[in-house]
């Protein structure tokens, strides 16, 4: 039998905002954000980053702004 204990445990892991935050795992992956975002370097996965969570922060635009900003410091890499 499943304690109560275990179940709020469970729940609560789910819901930890700390290493398992909503908006990082509510992409279209069963994955976390990170899971992906590691195989790439700091601004692609800084731009994939704001890209998958830019529906779940509350500021959808801004969100896609910064992951365009990312992507234009990756340019700017490749002007060097």
């Amino acid at each position: 039998m499943v304690e109560t204990h275990e179940i709020r445990d469970e729940v609560d892991s789910m819901n930890d905002p700390v290493n398992h935050p909503q908006h990082y795992t509510s992409n279209p992956f069963p994955l976390e954000t990170i899971d992906i975002t590691k195989h790439y370097d700091f601004c692609i996965g800084n731009a994939l980053k704001y890209v998958f969570r830019h529906e779940h922060k509350g500021n959808p635009k801004q969100d896609l702004e910064k992951a365009i900003w990312y992507l234009q410091k990756k340019l700017e890499e490749y002007d060097e």
